[in-house]
Protein backbone atom coordinates (compact mmCIF):
# COMPACT_ATOMS: atom_id res chain seq x y z
CA UNK A 1 0.00 0.00 0.00
CA UNK A 2 2.84 2.34 0.86
CA UNK A 3 4.20 1.96 -2.69
CA UNK A 4 0.79 2.92 -4.14
CA UNK A 5 0.59 5.95 -1.88
CA UNK A 6 4.07 7.02 -2.97
CA UNK A 7 3.16 6.58 -6.62
CA UNK A 8 -0.02 8.60 -6.14
CA UNK A 9 2.07 11.33 -4.54
CA UNK A 10 4.47 11.33 -7.49
CA UNK A 11 1.54 11.52 -9.92
CA UNK A 12 0.05 14.43 -7.99
CA UNK A 13 3.41 16.22 -8.03
CA UNK A 14 3.59 15.75 -11.79
CA UNK A 15 0.15 17.29 -12.23
CA UNK A 16 0.84 20.20 -9.86
CA UNK A 17 4.24 21.06 -11.31
CA UNK A 18 2.94 20.76 -14.89
CA UNK A 19 4.98 23.15 -17.02
CA UNK A 20 8.10 22.69 -14.91
CA UNK A 21 8.22 19.08 -16.05
CA UNK A 22 7.65 19.77 -19.75
CA UNK A 23 11.10 18.42 -20.57
CA UNK A 24 11.38 15.96 -23.45
CA UNK A 25 12.43 12.54 -22.18
CA UNK A 26 14.60 10.41 -24.43
CA UNK A 27 16.27 7.09 -23.70
CA UNK A 28 19.61 5.43 -24.27
CA UNK A 29 19.47 1.65 -23.99
CA UNK A 30 22.17 -1.00 -24.00
CA UNK A 31 24.16 -3.34 -21.76
CA UNK A 32 24.85 -1.06 -18.80
CA UNK A 33 25.69 -4.14 -16.71
CA UNK A 34 26.96 -7.62 -17.55
CA UNK A 35 29.87 -8.79 -19.67
CA UNK A 36 29.21 -6.29 -22.49
CA UNK A 37 28.86 -3.28 -20.16
CA UNK A 38 31.87 -1.60 -21.81
CA UNK A 39 29.64 -1.04 -24.86
CA UNK A 40 26.74 0.19 -22.75
CA UNK A 41 29.16 2.72 -21.30
CA UNK A 42 30.12 3.87 -24.83
CA UNK A 43 26.44 4.48 -25.64
CA UNK A 44 25.86 6.25 -22.33
CA UNK A 45 28.91 8.54 -22.71
CA UNK A 46 27.76 9.63 -26.18
CA UNK A 47 24.16 10.14 -25.09
CA UNK A 48 25.02 12.14 -21.98
CA UNK A 49 27.33 14.43 -23.93
CA UNK A 50 24.75 14.97 -26.69
CA UNK A 51 22.02 15.85 -24.19
CA UNK A 52 24.39 18.18 -22.31
CA UNK A 53 25.42 19.97 -25.53
CA UNK A 54 21.86 20.27 -26.89
CA UNK A 55 20.54 21.63 -23.58
CA UNK A 56 23.45 24.10 -23.32
CA UNK A 57 22.52 25.40 -26.79
CA UNK A 58 18.92 26.09 -25.71
CA UNK A 59 17.35 22.66 -26.05
CA UNK A 60 14.91 21.66 -28.79
CA UNK A 61 12.04 23.96 -29.75
CA UNK A 62 12.45 25.67 -26.38
CA UNK A 63 12.37 22.50 -24.30
CA UNK A 64 15.21 20.78 -22.45
CA UNK A 65 16.08 17.09 -22.81
CA UNK A 66 16.04 14.58 -19.97
CA UNK A 67 17.89 11.29 -20.44
CA UNK A 68 16.59 7.95 -19.18
CA UNK A 69 19.17 5.13 -19.02
CA UNK A 70 17.91 1.64 -19.92
CA UNK A 71 19.90 -1.49 -19.06
CA UNK A 72 19.10 -4.52 -21.23
CA UNK A 73 22.31 -6.47 -20.41
CA UNK A 74 22.18 -7.61 -24.07
CA UNK A 75 19.30 -9.91 -23.08
CA UNK A 76 16.29 -9.95 -25.46
CA UNK A 77 13.68 -10.29 -22.68
CA UNK A 78 15.27 -7.50 -20.65
CA UNK A 79 15.36 -5.34 -23.80
CA UNK A 80 11.59 -5.77 -24.24
CA UNK A 81 11.10 -4.88 -20.55
CA UNK A 82 13.20 -1.72 -21.04
CA UNK A 83 11.15 -0.79 -24.13
CA UNK A 84 7.88 -1.24 -22.23
CA UNK A 85 9.25 0.82 -19.34
CA UNK A 86 10.13 3.60 -21.79
CA UNK A 87 6.60 3.51 -23.19
CA UNK A 88 5.19 3.96 -19.67
CA UNK A 89 7.64 6.84 -19.02
CA UNK A 90 6.46 8.72 -22.12
CA UNK A 91 9.85 8.46 -23.83
CA UNK A 92 9.57 9.75 -27.42
CA UNK A 93 12.94 8.58 -28.78
CA UNK A 94 15.49 5.87 -27.97
CA UNK A 95 19.15 5.80 -28.99
CA UNK A 96 19.72 2.05 -28.78
CA UNK A 97 20.01 -0.77 -28.35
CA UNK A 98 23.52 -2.22 -28.75
CA UNK A 99 23.16 -5.97 -29.38
CA UNK A 100 21.12 -6.86 -32.47
CA UNK A 101 19.49 -9.63 -30.42
CA UNK A 102 18.09 -6.90 -28.15
CA UNK A 103 17.34 -4.24 -30.77
CA UNK A 104 15.21 -6.53 -32.95
CA UNK A 105 12.62 -7.53 -30.27
CA UNK A 106 12.67 -4.06 -28.66
CA UNK A 107 11.89 -2.48 -32.04
CA UNK A 108 8.54 -4.34 -32.04
CA UNK A 109 7.56 -2.51 -28.84
CA UNK A 110 8.74 0.86 -30.12
CA UNK A 111 6.80 0.34 -33.35
CA UNK A 112 3.61 -0.44 -31.44
CA UNK A 113 4.06 2.48 -29.05
CA UNK A 114 5.04 5.09 -31.66
CA UNK A 115 8.55 5.65 -30.28
CA UNK A 116 11.33 6.55 -32.74
CA UNK A 117 14.39 4.30 -32.42
CA UNK A 118 17.86 4.87 -33.87
CA UNK A 119 20.42 2.20 -33.03
CA UNK A 120 24.02 3.40 -32.91
CA UNK A 121 25.42 -0.12 -33.09
CA UNK A 122 23.11 -2.97 -34.17
CA UNK A 123 24.52 -4.31 -37.43
CA UNK A 124 22.40 -7.43 -38.18
CA UNK A 125 20.69 -6.86 -41.58
CA UNK A 126 17.32 -8.10 -40.25
CA UNK A 127 17.11 -5.11 -37.90
CA UNK A 128 16.18 -2.84 -40.82
CA UNK A 129 15.34 -5.40 -43.54
CA UNK A 130 12.48 -6.66 -41.37
CA UNK A 131 11.78 -3.51 -39.37
CA UNK A 132 8.24 -3.43 -37.97
CA UNK A 133 7.65 0.28 -38.66
CA UNK A 134 9.13 3.27 -40.46
CA UNK A 135 10.46 4.85 -37.26
CA UNK A 136 13.28 2.31 -36.83
CA UNK A 137 16.75 3.40 -38.00
CA UNK A 138 20.47 2.88 -37.44
CA UNK A 139 23.52 5.12 -37.89
CA UNK A 140 26.02 2.23 -38.11
CA UNK A 141 26.70 -0.11 -41.02
CA UNK A 142 25.41 -3.62 -41.63
CA UNK A 143 26.97 -7.05 -41.23
CA UNK A 144 26.60 -7.86 -44.91
CA UNK A 145 28.79 -4.80 -45.64
CA UNK A 146 31.17 -5.71 -42.82
CA UNK A 147 31.35 -9.36 -43.85
CA UNK A 148 31.99 -8.39 -47.45
CA UNK A 149 35.04 -6.34 -46.45
CA UNK A 150 36.33 -9.05 -44.07
CA UNK A 151 35.81 -11.92 -46.53
CA UNK A 152 37.53 -10.08 -49.37
CA UNK A 153 40.44 -9.09 -47.08
CA UNK A 154 40.94 -12.67 -45.87
CA UNK A 155 40.83 -14.06 -49.43
CA UNK A 156 43.38 -11.49 -50.59
CA UNK A 157 45.82 -11.63 -47.68
CA UNK A 158 45.37 -15.18 -46.32
CA UNK A 159 44.51 -17.08 -49.50
CA UNK A 160 47.27 -19.62 -48.90
CA UNK A 161 46.33 -20.27 -45.23
CA UNK A 162 43.78 -22.55 -43.61
CA UNK A 163 40.93 -20.39 -42.35
CA UNK A 164 38.60 -21.09 -39.40
CA UNK A 165 35.29 -19.28 -38.94
CA UNK A 166 33.80 -19.28 -35.44
CA UNK A 167 30.54 -17.79 -34.13
CA UNK A 168 28.94 -17.38 -30.71
CA UNK A 169 25.40 -18.31 -31.94
CA UNK A 170 24.05 -14.79 -31.23
CA UNK A 171 22.08 -12.77 -33.81
CA UNK A 172 25.12 -10.52 -34.20
CA UNK A 173 27.93 -13.08 -34.06
CA UNK A 174 26.39 -15.78 -36.25
CA UNK A 175 25.08 -13.21 -38.71
CA UNK A 176 28.51 -11.62 -39.07
CA UNK A 177 30.32 -14.97 -39.37
CA UNK A 178 27.84 -16.17 -42.02
CA UNK A 179 28.24 -12.98 -44.07
CA UNK A 180 32.03 -13.21 -43.85
CA UNK A 181 31.98 -16.87 -44.89
CA UNK A 182 29.69 -16.09 -47.85
CA UNK A 183 32.03 -13.29 -49.03
CA UNK A 184 35.08 -15.51 -48.55
CA UNK A 185 33.52 -18.31 -50.60
CA UNK A 186 32.39 -15.83 -53.27
CA UNK A 187 36.08 -14.87 -53.56
CA UNK A 188 36.92 -18.54 -54.22
CA UNK A 189 38.21 -19.58 -50.76
CA UNK A 190 36.52 -22.18 -48.55
CA UNK A 191 37.11 -22.22 -44.78
CA UNK A 192 38.82 -25.34 -43.43
CA UNK A 193 36.88 -25.23 -40.15
CA UNK A 194 33.48 -23.75 -39.20
CA UNK A 195 32.51 -24.00 -35.53
CA UNK A 196 30.08 -22.47 -33.04
CA UNK A 197 30.99 -21.77 -29.40
CA UNK A 198 28.97 -20.76 -26.36
CA UNK A 199 29.30 -17.20 -25.09
CA UNK A 200 29.98 -16.76 -21.39
CA UNK A 201 32.26 -19.79 -20.98
CA UNK A 202 35.83 -19.45 -19.73
CA UNK A 203 37.52 -22.48 -21.31
CA UNK A 204 37.89 -22.66 -25.11
CA UNK A 205 40.94 -24.94 -25.10
CA UNK A 206 39.14 -27.78 -26.95
CA UNK A 207 38.24 -25.37 -29.75
CA UNK A 208 41.81 -24.04 -29.82
CA UNK A 209 43.16 -27.64 -29.99
CA UNK A 210 40.91 -28.31 -32.98
CA UNK A 211 42.33 -25.23 -34.73
CA UNK A 212 45.86 -26.35 -33.90
CA UNK A 213 45.23 -29.79 -35.46
CA UNK A 214 43.79 -28.15 -38.57
CA UNK A 215 46.88 -25.91 -38.90
CA UNK A 216 44.72 -22.77 -38.99
CA UNK A 217 46.52 -19.62 -40.19
CA UNK A 218 43.63 -17.18 -39.70
CA UNK A 219 40.65 -17.47 -37.37
CA UNK A 220 37.61 -15.25 -37.92
CA UNK A 221 35.52 -14.77 -34.77
CA UNK A 222 31.88 -13.71 -35.08
CA UNK A 223 31.26 -12.63 -31.49
CA UNK A 224 32.12 -10.19 -28.72
CA UNK A 225 35.37 -9.01 -27.13
CA UNK A 226 35.19 -11.08 -23.93
CA UNK A 227 35.19 -14.48 -25.64
CA UNK A 228 37.46 -13.32 -28.50
CA UNK A 229 39.96 -12.14 -25.88
CA UNK A 230 39.89 -15.45 -24.02
CA UNK A 231 40.30 -17.39 -27.27
CA UNK A 232 43.31 -15.19 -28.15
CA UNK A 233 44.92 -15.90 -24.78
CA UNK A 234 44.27 -19.63 -24.95
CA UNK A 235 45.65 -19.74 -28.52
CA UNK A 236 48.88 -18.17 -27.28
CA UNK A 237 49.07 -20.66 -24.39
CA UNK A 238 48.80 -23.56 -26.86
CA UNK A 239 51.29 -22.03 -29.30
CA UNK A 240 48.69 -21.36 -32.01
CA UNK A 241 50.06 -18.46 -34.04
CA UNK A 242 47.01 -17.92 -36.29
CA UNK A 243 46.01 -14.30 -36.90
CA UNK A 244 42.67 -13.40 -35.31
CA UNK A 245 40.13 -11.30 -37.20
CA UNK A 246 36.77 -10.10 -35.91
CA UNK A 247 34.21 -7.32 -36.27
CA UNK A 248 33.14 -4.13 -34.55
CA UNK A 249 32.38 -5.83 -31.20
CA UNK A 250 36.07 -5.84 -30.28
CA UNK A 251 36.32 -2.06 -30.70
CA UNK A 252 36.98 -1.54 -27.01
CA UNK A 253 40.11 -1.15 -24.88
CA UNK A 254 38.73 -4.00 -22.78
CA UNK A 255 39.70 -6.42 -25.57
CA UNK A 256 43.37 -5.62 -24.95
CA UNK A 257 42.84 -5.67 -21.18
CA UNK A 258 41.81 -9.33 -21.58
CA UNK A 259 44.41 -10.37 -24.17
CA UNK A 260 47.53 -8.45 -23.23
CA UNK A 261 50.15 -9.04 -25.92
CA UNK A 262 48.19 -12.10 -27.15
CA UNK A 263 46.00 -9.50 -28.91
CA UNK A 264 48.94 -8.13 -30.92
CA UNK A 265 48.12 -8.22 -34.63
CA UNK A 266 44.38 -8.87 -34.19
CA UNK A 267 42.47 -7.50 -37.18
CA UNK A 268 38.95 -6.10 -37.09
CA UNK A 269 36.44 -4.29 -39.26
CA UNK A 270 34.85 -1.05 -38.06
CA UNK A 271 33.61 2.12 -39.70
CA UNK A 272 36.18 4.87 -40.30
CA UNK A 273 37.09 6.13 -36.81
CA UNK A 274 34.80 9.10 -36.13
CA UNK A 275 37.34 10.49 -33.64
CA UNK A 276 39.47 11.39 -36.67
CA UNK A 277 36.68 13.63 -38.02
CA UNK A 278 37.62 17.32 -37.54
CA UNK A 279 33.92 18.07 -36.88
CA UNK A 280 34.00 15.66 -33.91
CA UNK A 281 37.11 17.18 -32.34
CA UNK A 282 35.41 19.56 -29.86
CA UNK A 283 33.05 16.80 -28.69
CA UNK A 284 35.92 14.33 -28.27
CA UNK A 285 37.83 16.95 -26.25
CA UNK A 286 34.84 17.55 -23.95
CA UNK A 287 34.37 13.83 -23.35
CA UNK A 288 38.07 13.28 -22.66
CA UNK A 289 38.22 16.33 -20.37
CA UNK A 290 35.79 14.48 -18.09
CA UNK A 291 38.11 11.48 -18.00
CA UNK A 292 35.91 9.43 -20.34
CA UNK A 293 36.63 7.88 -23.75
CA UNK A 294 34.98 8.65 -27.09
CA UNK A 295 35.95 5.18 -28.36
CA UNK A 296 33.78 2.75 -30.26
CA UNK A 297 30.11 3.69 -30.47
CA UNK A 298 30.13 6.80 -28.24
CA UNK A 299 30.08 9.21 -31.19
CA UNK A 300 27.55 7.06 -33.07
CA UNK A 301 25.18 7.50 -30.14
CA UNK A 302 25.84 11.23 -30.11
CA UNK A 303 25.09 11.34 -33.86
CA UNK A 304 21.85 9.36 -33.45
CA UNK A 305 20.61 11.97 -30.97
CA UNK A 306 21.80 14.82 -33.22
CA UNK A 307 19.86 13.46 -36.20
CA UNK A 308 16.70 12.96 -34.14
CA UNK A 309 17.02 16.44 -32.57
CA UNK A 310 17.37 18.07 -36.00
CA UNK A 311 14.34 16.11 -37.25
CA UNK A 312 12.29 17.33 -34.27
CA UNK A 313 13.33 20.92 -35.00
CA UNK A 314 12.35 20.48 -38.66
CA UNK A 315 9.02 18.89 -37.69
CA UNK A 316 8.32 21.48 -34.98
CA UNK A 317 7.12 18.61 -32.82
CA UNK A 318 8.20 15.39 -31.09
CA UNK A 319 5.16 13.57 -32.51
CA UNK A 320 6.04 10.29 -34.17
CA UNK A 321 4.76 10.78 -37.73
CA UNK A 322 6.18 14.27 -38.45
CA UNK A 323 9.55 13.27 -36.93
CA UNK A 324 9.70 10.08 -39.05
CA UNK A 325 8.86 12.15 -42.12
CA UNK A 326 11.68 14.58 -41.26
CA UNK A 327 14.15 11.72 -40.67
CA UNK A 328 13.19 10.11 -43.99
CA UNK A 329 13.65 13.29 -46.00
CA UNK A 330 16.39 15.19 -44.17
CA UNK A 331 20.15 15.59 -44.50
CA UNK A 332 21.87 15.59 -41.12
CA UNK A 333 25.22 17.05 -40.18
CA UNK A 334 26.64 14.95 -37.33
CA UNK A 335 29.89 14.13 -35.54
CA UNK A 336 30.24 10.99 -37.69
CA UNK A 337 29.71 12.91 -40.93
CA UNK A 338 26.84 14.12 -43.11
CA UNK A 339 24.23 11.41 -43.36
CA UNK A 340 20.85 10.50 -44.82
CA UNK A 341 18.59 7.54 -44.16
CA UNK A 342 17.51 5.30 -47.03
CA UNK A 343 14.08 3.74 -47.45
CA UNK A 344 15.00 0.88 -45.08
CA UNK A 345 16.26 3.15 -42.31
CA UNK A 346 19.90 2.37 -43.08
CA UNK A 347 22.43 5.16 -43.21
CA UNK A 348 24.38 6.48 -46.19
CA UNK A 349 27.91 6.69 -44.80
CA UNK A 350 31.30 5.24 -45.81
CA UNK A 351 31.51 1.51 -45.20
CA UNK A 352 34.04 -0.46 -43.22
CA UNK A 353 37.82 -0.37 -43.00
CA UNK A 354 40.25 -2.92 -41.55
CA UNK A 355 42.03 -2.07 -38.29
CA UNK A 356 44.86 -3.77 -36.44
CA UNK A 357 45.56 -3.96 -32.72
CA UNK A 358 49.15 -2.98 -31.87
CA UNK A 359 50.66 -2.12 -28.49
CA UNK A 360 47.26 -1.83 -26.83
CA UNK A 361 45.68 0.48 -29.41
CA UNK A 362 43.93 0.06 -32.76
CA UNK A 363 44.40 1.96 -35.98
CA UNK A 364 43.83 1.49 -39.70
CA UNK A 365 45.84 -1.31 -41.32
CA UNK A 366 46.18 1.05 -44.25
CA UNK A 367 44.95 4.63 -44.34
CA UNK A 368 41.27 5.53 -44.44
CA UNK A 369 41.44 5.30 -48.23
CA UNK A 370 40.99 1.56 -47.66
CA UNK A 371 37.28 2.25 -47.37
Amino acid sequence: MMKKALLAGVALNLVLSGAALADITIGVAGPMTGQYATFGQQLRVGAEQAVKDINAAGGINGEQLTLSIGDDACDPKQAVAVANQYASEGVVFVAGHFCSGSSIPASQVYAEEGIVMISPASTNPDFTDKRPADGIYRVCGRDDQQGEVAGAYIAEHFGDKNVAILNDKSAYGKGLADETQAALEAAGKKPSLVEAYTAGEKDYTALVSKMKQADIGLVYIGGYHTEAGLIARQMKEQGVTAVIMSGDAIVTDEYWAITGDAGEGTLMTFSPDPRKNPIAEPVVKEIEAEGKSAEGYALYTYAAIQAWADAVKAAGSTDYEPVVEALDSGDFSTVIGDLKFDDKGDVTLPGYVVYEWKNGAYDYVETASAQ
